[in-house]
């Protein structure tokens, strides 16, 4: 079976750009194929600094016939549908189509379409330059006289050469024949830039591996990385040190080198006495290098690992040299930062946080700041924290924002915080409250185990979300410019780690101090004469209390968080669905706990079987209800029930007493204990349905064999909502 070879090279592709581009490539080309029904094998795509690849094998040298018959509108239709049928089916006039009829629709147009197939090289050429020229770079650039012209190519940076080449093993594989931007598809493609620039003639994918290696290329980016690491590890280690491995940066470096060349270099010790993790982040931000330590410790060595794109003459004395004069002055740089930053403490600070904007319509960062340590210190004592503490914590908790590290250094917030906090002589759980406030950061993040810590991370996740639902700044489709899903999944991982929190009772005071600030920011920034407004948010009685409208909005958001978190730990989202369902559930560990035990009895007998029976009861009473314009929600007579039929006495005796132990069960606690409680229902239900009429003749035993379906469905809502559950 014939293969493809595509590559497509430029100047410099940013590494970040890089294994998307390569990815979407991929896509483009295979989607584009299987659309018009060309199989294949397998397809791989590559990228290096200068050059995206594609090998598609197993592909067919034509494409085979296709025939499709496609239905049109009726016989006397409208013009303008006869007019749309025609040209979607490419037919000239009605005369081309059949007429077809339909016993319940009536007579219709048919159109049947059959396309001879194709050659395989003739659809690459149609398909290929089309994908290029509108190929989804997330920057792209025009170039040249030609970018003067309407419809330039616009690549990352400007392409330079296209090798397209198609056909099986056994023969010399054909150029695919076409030509975007002035660059026609050849055979030709070039190596190393420095390294090995001259022309390389390939046809054929396994020769364009060789050919590239040869000339200094290695075309897999995984393979790059294997090379930088396994050397990097064995310079390292020759020298009694180890490497601090880190994923990000290697997968960077590996983005920025063809023929990747490890070398190590080194800085004066004195440099050391700078943290850790400045010393890391100066190294890695600027020269994109690797920090190593001593083998026998966890500290730092005064070395570090650079990775070059050149094989040089001299062993790369000359390269070595130049990083370790900019990793030098970077170091004096990040000391300079770290000795300022010392003499100021963190609480001198927190005026330059007044004087920043956190939000147009939200105050600054001071005053949300002040919230943050009103509600930490409220929520201390949920956690088991001190209050003090807590607050003292949340005050200084951004104050190093502000810092010359930090200002330098984004990504070292919080961290450089504990260290300044410890070195003013400040209580352990505030300097690590400082820190780990902003964790967990991601789902294979840890989460903090200090009270202190906790209370301040959720007084901070849960100011965020309250703040932005209160200016209605939610996340919509993939577009989540705050982080809330992070904020809200945030609090999802600390309350399943085992911490009882009722949110609603903790949104609906917030929602009423954040409205405060924004009446507070608009009379600050309104002209004269204008006046501010609160929002005047609404309440609804919610399982038996008045809630902020905001608060259940907002509950709804964290449903949705708890179930993408659950759903990846195996749990029904439907389950969640039917749980939340039920007024006053904004107590997640209680949800958690009451869709496992949900989950485990739905997979037995009696569970799958209970359900279908309640669902059966719901839907009747839903068409009942609806036929005649009333509720049956009143308590069923038992003394009717028990002169009726003896399914339908033996049904209301089990609902008296599974529904008081399942209550009872539920009020301890125990959902496993009114799952059992529930289970026992399962016979009397299937006897019921089986033995028993609703819809009687006499009015009042069909009244009560309806009311006494409903106390079944009441029954099974002290645990959940069964409607909401699928199967």
């Amino acid at each position: 079976m014939p293969d493809l070879l595509l590559e497509l090279r430029s100047e410099e592709i940013p590494a970040r750009m890089q294994r998307r581009a390569a990815e979407d490539l991929k896509k483009l080309v295979t989607d584009a194929l299987v659309e018009r029904g060309f199989l294949y094998e397998g397809a791989k795509a590559f990228s290096t600094p200068r050059r995206l690849a594609l090998h598609i094998a197993g592909l067919p040298a034509r494409g085979e016939a296709v025939r499709e018959e496609r239905r049109g509108p009726r016989v006397g239709a409208p013009e303008a549908a006869i007019q749309g049928f025609l040209k979607g089916a490419g037919l000239a006039s009605l005369d081309e189509a059949q007429r077809i009829t339909d016993p319940k629709k009536g007579e219709f147009y048919l159109a049947v379409i059959e396309r001879p197939g194709r050659e395989t090289l003739d659809v690459l050429a149609e398909l290929l330059p089309e994908i290029i020229k509108s190929f989804p770079w997330p920057k792209a650039m025009r170039w040249g006289a030609a970018s003067a012209q309407p419809g330039a190519l616009r690549w990352v940076r400007p392409l330079q050469s296209i090798v397209a080449t198609f056909g099986p093993e056994t023969e010399t594989p054909e150029v695919v024949p076409f030509a975007v931007g002035g660059i026609t598809a050849g055979t030709v493609t070039y190596g190393h830039r420095f390294l090995a620039p001259g022309p390389i003639e390939v046809r054929r994918f396994d020769d364009y591996i060789q050919a590239l290696e040869r000339a200094k290329v290695i075309l897999d980016a995984d393979r790059r990385k294997d090379v930088i690491l396994h050397d990097a590890r064995d310079l390292a280690f020759a020298r009694g040190l180890d490497l601090v491995e880190d994923e990000g940066l290697l997968e960077e470096v590996a983005g920025l080198v063809e023929w990747p060349v490890v070398l190590m270099g080194s800085f004066d010790a004195a440099f050391l006495d700078i943290p850790a993790e400045a010393i890391r982040a100066t190294i890695r931000a600027n020269q994109k290098c690797f920090v190593l330590r001593k083998s026998v410790s966890e500290e730092l060595a005064p070395a570090f690992i650079l990775v070059s794109n050149l094989v040089a003459s001299d062993g790369g004395q000359a390269i070595t040299a130049g990083n370790e004069r900019v990793v030098r002055a970077r170091l004096s740089d990040a000391k300079f930062f770290w000795e300022t930053d010392k003499a100021i403490r963190l609480e001198d600070r927190l005026p330059k946080l007044d004087a920043i904007v956190f939000h147009e319509k939200l105050g600054t960062q001071g005053e949300r700041i002040a919230r943050i340590a009103a509600l930490a210190q409220e929520l201390a004592p949920l956690v088991g924290a001190d209050p003090a503490l807590a607050e003292r914590a949340a005050r200084l908790a951004k104050a190093d924002l502000v810092t010359e590290m930090v200002g330098e250094f984004p990504e070292l917030q919080g961290l450089m915080g504990r260290k300044y906090a410890a070195l003013q002589g400040e209580h352990p759980s505030v300097c690590a409250a400082i820190e780990e406030h902003y964790k967990p950061v991601g789902p294979s993040d840890r989460v903090p185990s200090d009270p202190v810590s906790i209370a301040v991370a959720l007084a901070d996740k849960l100011d965020t979300l309250v703040g932005f639902w209160a200016i209605d700044e939610k996340p919509t489709g993939s577009k989540d410019p705050y982080a809330l899903r992070r904020a809200a999944l945030g609090v999802v991982r600390y309350v399943l780690d085992g911490l009882r929190l009722n949110l609603t009772s903790n949104f609906d005071p917030h929602f009423e101090l954040v409205d405060k600030a924004i009446v507070a920011t608009q009379i600050a920034n309104a002209p004269p004469g204008a006046h501010a407004f609160a929002h005047g948010i609404g309440r609804v009685d919610w399982g038996g209390r008045l809630v902020n409208l905001k608060s259940l909005d907002l509950l709804a958001f964290f449903a949705d968080r708890l179930k993408v978190y659950l759903r990846d730990q195996g749990a029904r989202h439907d389950l969640v669905d039917a749980v939340f369902a039920l007024p006053g559930q904004d107590d997640l560990l209680l949800i958690v706990s009451r869709v496992g035990a949900l989950q485990k009895f739905l997979e037995t007998e009696d569970g799958k079987n209970l359900l279908a029976g309640v669902k059966r009861a719901s839907n009747i009473l839903r068409i009942e209800e609806k036929k005649d314009g009333r509720a049956y929600d009143a308590a069923p007579d038992s003394a009717l029930a028990a002169s009726g039929e003896p399914a339908e006495r033996a049904l209301a005796e089990a609902l008296a007493g599974a529904a008081a132990t399942a209550s009872q069960a539920i009020a301890s606690e125990d959902f496993a204990g009114a799952m059992r409680a529930l289970s026992t229902l399962r016979a009397p239900v299937d006897a019921f349905f089986q033995d028993v009429t609703v819809n009687a003749p006499d009015p009042k035993l069909r009244e009560n064999r309806l009311l006494l379906l409903n106390a079944l469905r009441a029954a099974t809502r002290a645990v959940a909502d069964f409607s909401k559950i699928e199967g």
